[in-house]
């Protein structure tokens, strides 16, 4: 009887993992080699010292910005591997915490326009605005081509109001499953946009991009960057001068996987990273079968990021500055979000229960 037992579930097994192997239709892709920690991006355990600050419970800070006030926002999603719901908070300069939206829904991108208007990217309703007074207006949840924003992503807004923001798919919405599905298969999915709020319309930049993620605008506005977190690199669209429309690579072979990036008063950028590169991964990603089969292990056998916590500033003109890590992942598990105030980095990502906020040496 045990025999039989044994053999059913060996049958069911195999059968599972055939079917869900041929719902994975990988790309073949050759990542150059990773680069090594060193010069400036010798490891340290510098952001081992960040503060933790309390989200009540929830998890996934992925974006963090501020009102004028000092008030601290960010979207959140209620269970560590559960985004099928969530919510915009907001946090006082005490520290404490109240749901500013419900958004039902995981917010990913955040930014205020300069009417005070918080423009918000839900993974349910799309492109968002909300007044002062809390007054939700949907402003896009599609692009020209009626793809939908299945997972809006990284934000930012001109001067002149238009706003920039990446889409990391315009198939599926997000969970942890469907994200390492993305990751294998190495396909040009979801894209880069701006919506105009003078013509309430929606304009695609790029046509599919290799996870679109964090997005940020140059200081002089000459240019826009947008992360593709599964190739290791920031893009870079040129908004003004002779090259108005052309993309180009702003740095690329990142020895992690970039996620959100913001623009510090010098005009360079903060970068974040959801954890470092595995030789594991860069080595399957040229062979299709392999990357099926490993698409197929049940749940309990799939690999895991590793908890490590870095991010990296980078120059306007694309070189690494200066980096910080908690390589332990002991206070930082991941770096995804980054945003500087007030002499502090406050940190976030996908999955993490808390704020990190790191204080920030003098020169």
């Amino acid at each position: 009887m045990q025999t039989k037992i044994f053999t059913l579930l060996s049958v069911s097994l195999v059968l599972s993992m055939v079917f869900t192997s041929c719902s994975l239709k990988p790309a073949a892709w050759t990542p150059t080699q990773k680069p090594e920690f060193i010069g400036k991006t010798a490891l340290n355990e510098q952001l081992s010292k960040a503060s933790k600050m309390s989200i009540s419970g929830k998890f996934g800070p992925e974006d963090i910005v501020f009102d004028g006030a000092g008030n601290l926002y960010c979207g959140v999603h209620k269970g560590e591997t559960d985004f099928s719901d969530g919510q915009i908070l907001k946090l006082d300069s005490m520290g404490k915490v109240e749901v500013y939206y419900d958004s039902k829904s995981w917010v990913s991108g955040l930014h205020f326009d300069g009417a005070g208007n918080l423009i918000a990217l839900s993974h349910k309703e799309g492109l968002l605005s909300i007044s002062p007074d809390k007054k939700v207006t949907v402003l896009a949840n599609k692009d020209e081509n009626n793809k939908p924003f299945s997972i809006p992503n990284g934000i930012d807004i001109a001067s002149d109001g238009k706003i920039y923001f990446s889409n990391t798919s315009e198939i599926a919405a997000y969970d942890i499953k469907y994200g390492r599905k993305v990751i294998l298969e190495m396909k040009p999915i979801g894209g880069f946009y701006c919506y105009d709020p003078q013509t309430n319309k929606v304009k695609t930049l790029i046509a599919g991009t290799y996870f679109g993620n964090g997005v940020v605008i140059s200081k002089d506005e000459s240019y826009v960057l947008m992360v593709e977190t599964t190739k290791y690199r920031i893009l870079k669209y040129w908004l003004k001068g002779e090259k108005t429309g052309q993309v180009e690579t702003f740095i690329d072979n990142l020895p992690g996987f970039p996620n959100g990036i913001s623009i510090r008063e010098d005009g360079s950028y903060w970068l974040g990273f959801s954890t470092k590169r595995t030789d594991a991964l860069d080595k399957i990603h040229p062979k299709i079968g392999m990357k099926k089969f490993v698409n197929a292990l049940p749940n309990f056998l799939q690999p895991k990021a590793e908890k490590f916590g870095m991010v990296m500033n980078i120059s306007s003109e694309g070189k690494i500055l200066q980096s910080l890590f908690d390589t332990k992942g002991i206070v930082m598990p991941e770096a995804g979000a980054v945003k500087e105030h007030n002499g502090y980095l406050y940190l976030g990502g996908d999955v993490v229960p808390h704020i990190g906020k790191y204080k920030l040496e003098s020169k």
